[in-house]
C-alpha cells in the first residue's frame, strides 16, 4: 500500500473524530526508561544565547505500535511526528522500520518570559522568573480552521483544578447540528473536554487545559483553546501562577545557535494565507543572508531549500563548515510504552456492534486503532468475516454504554453500527455510509 497523500485523509478523519470542548544540558531530552512516570524529561538548562536544545533521536517500530502513541511517550505531538515520518501509517506503522523522534527544538524569536505558544510548532515553552535560565517545554493542540487560536500578549487570569466547562452558545449550536446536543453545563469528570486542570487566559473565552482526547495533542483541530496531555498540565498547572505573561506567536521559521553553529527549523503553514506566507519566508532568508555576512561563513542555500521544501519540523545545521549535525541517538524500544492501548478481549457475553465492514485488513485494522486513540476510548477489534474484515467495538458492559458508544460512532463517523446484545451472532454484513466509504479508501 503506498501513502503518496496520507496526511490529507488522515487529517479528515481525525477533524470528525477529535474536536475538543473550546474554543538543560543542551542535548538530553529523552530518558530512555520503561518507569511510565518519568516518560520524558521537560525541563531544560539553556546555556548564555543558547536557542536549540535536545537532539533528534529514533526508535525501531515494533508490532502494536502507533505513532500517536510513541508520541505520547516521548513528549511530542501527533503532527509533529508526523511530519517528521512522511509515508509511514501513524496508525499502522509496519514493524521493523525506524522512526525519527523530532525531539530538538528551536526557540522563537521572542522574549523569554512566562509561557511561548508557537503555533506552528504547535509547542509551549515556560521560562519561569528567576530560574537562572531554566525552561520546560509541552506539545500543544491548537485550533482548527475557522476557531484558530489568537495570536498576541495576554496574560493568566484564573487557574482551576476539576473545572466545569460552560458550554459556549456557538459550541451548543454547532453540535445541535451534528444532532449531538450538549447541556449549558458539563460537570468535571471523564466527560469534560477540559480534563482535570484549566488555565483561563484574559483573551475571553480562551483556556489553556487538559483534555479527555489525549491522542487529539500536536493537532490544530480544538474550537481555539490550547489543550495538553493530561500528565503535560497536570506539571506545569504546578508552576504557572495567575498575572503570568502569556505570548502567542506564530512562526513557521525558525532560527537558532548552539555551539557556534547555526540551525533552522521549518513548520508547515496551513493557517497563514499565501500572502503572509511569502513575506515571512522572505524576512527568513534576509536574516539568513545578514548572519551569512556578517559571520563571514558560507551557508549552504541548497539545505535551506530542502528544508523549506520538506517542512518536516526537523532542525537542520546550515553552515557549510559544520560539523555538529548529529546522527539521530538510537534509542531502545521501552517495554510498556506510557498508556499502551490494549482493548479488552470481546466475549459473547457481553454487548457489542458491529461497526463496519471492510474488504482490505489493512484498512479495517486502521480503523480500529482510530477507535481506540478515541477519548474515551472505544475499544475495537478486527474479525475476519465471510464478506471481508469486520471492526467490532466492545466489550460493553450494559446497553446504555452501548448506545452511547453507537451514537458516537454515527454522529463523528456517519456510520450506521449495529448493536449486538449478549449471545448474539454478528452477522456478516454491514454497508459503510457513502462518506465514510470515500474517506477510508483514500487511505488505499
Amino acid at each position: 500500500m503506498v501513502f503518496k497523500h496520507i496526511h490529507k485523509p488522515i487529517l479528515t478523519i481525525l477533524f470528525l473524530v477529535f474536536l475538543t470542548a473550546c474554543q538543560s544540558l543542551p542535548f538530553p531530552l529523552l530518558q530512555d526508561t520503561d518507569n511510565q512516570q518519568t516518560k520524558t524529561q521537560h525541563a531544560f538548562l539553556l546555556q548564555n544565547n543558547q536557542s536549540i536544545f535536545g537532539q533528534l533521536s529514533s526508535v525501531d517500530i515494533q508490532e502494536g505500535d502507533s505513532l500517536p502513541l510513541i508520541a505520547r511517550h516521548f513528549g511530542l505531538g501527533f503532527d509533529e511526528i508526523s511530519i517528521a515520518n512522511p509515508g509511514i501509517d501513524p496508525w499502522v506503522p509496519e514493524s521493523g522500520h525506524t522512526l525519527k523522534l523530532p525531539s530538538q527544538f528551536i526557540l522563537p524569536d521572542v522574549a523569554k518570559k512566562g509561557l511561548v505558544l508557537n503555533l506552528a510548532a504547535k509547542r509551549l515553552f515556560y521560562f519561569p522568573k528567576n530560574k537562572n535560565h531554566k525552561m520546560m517545554t509541552f506539545p500543544i493542540g491548537i485550533g482548527r480552521k475557522g476557531w484558530l487560536t489568537p495570536t498576541g500578549k495576554t496574560k493568566i487570569t484564573a487557574k482551576k483544578k476539576h473545572p466545569r466547562w460552560v458550554v459556549p452558545k456557538s459550541i451548543r449550536l454547532e453540535h445541535e447540528k451534528k444532532g449531538d446536543p450538549l447541556p449549558k453545563v458539563v460537570a468535571a469528570g471523564p466527560n469534560n473536554p477540559l480534563g482535570d486542570y484549566a488555565i483561563r487566559l484574559a483573551i475571553p473565552g480562551y483556556l489553556i487545559h487538559s483534555t479527555n482526547k489525549p491522542y487529539g495533542v500536536g493537532m490544530a483541530v480544538s474550537h481555539g483553546c490550547i489543550r495538553l496531555y493530561p500528565e503535560d498540565i497536570a506539571i506545569l498547572f504546578q508552576h504557572v501562577t495567575t498575572h503570568m505573561p502569556v505570548r502567542i506567536l506564530n512562526q513557521p521559521y525558525l532560527i537558532g545557535w548552539v555551539n557556534q553553529q547555526l540551525f533552522i527549523q521549518v513548520y508547515p503553514t496551513p493557517h497563514i494565507s499565501n500572502n503572509l506566507n511569502k513575506k515571512y519566508l522572505a524576512n527568513f532568508k534576509r536574516k539568513l543572508k545578514r548572519i551569512e555576512a556578517k559571520e563571514k561563513r558560507a551557508i549552504s542555500w541548497s539545505k535551506v531549500e530542502n528544508t523549506i521544501t520538506k517542512k518536516d519540523g526537523l532542525a537542520v545545521a546550515i553552515f557549510t563548515d559544520n560539523n555538529s549535525q548529529k546522527a539521530p541517538v538510537e534509542l531502545n524500544h521501552p517495554t510498556n510504552l506510557y498508556e499502551r492501548i490494549k482493548p479488552t478481549e470481546l466475549n459473547e457475553e457481553s454487548w457489542r456492534i458491529k461497526v463496519s465492514t471492510f474488504s482490505s485488513e489493512q484498512l479495517a485494522k486502521r480503523f480500529a486503532v482510530m477507535l481506540n486513540h478515541q477519548g474515551p476510548q472505544i475499544p475495537a477489534h478486527v474479525l475476519s468475516g465471510n464478506e471481508g474484515y469486520i471492526v467490532v467495538a466492545g466489550p460493553f458492559t450494559s446497553e446504555k454504554e452501548a448506545k452511547a458508544t453507537s451514537a458516537r460512532l454515527r454522529i463523528n463517523f456517519a456510520l450506521t453500527p449495529e448493536i449486538i446484545i449478549p449471545h448474539q451472532h454478528i452477522p456478516n454484513i454491514q454497508r459503510n455510509h457513502p462518506i465514510f466509504s470515500k474517506i477510508m479508501s483514500a487511505f488505499d
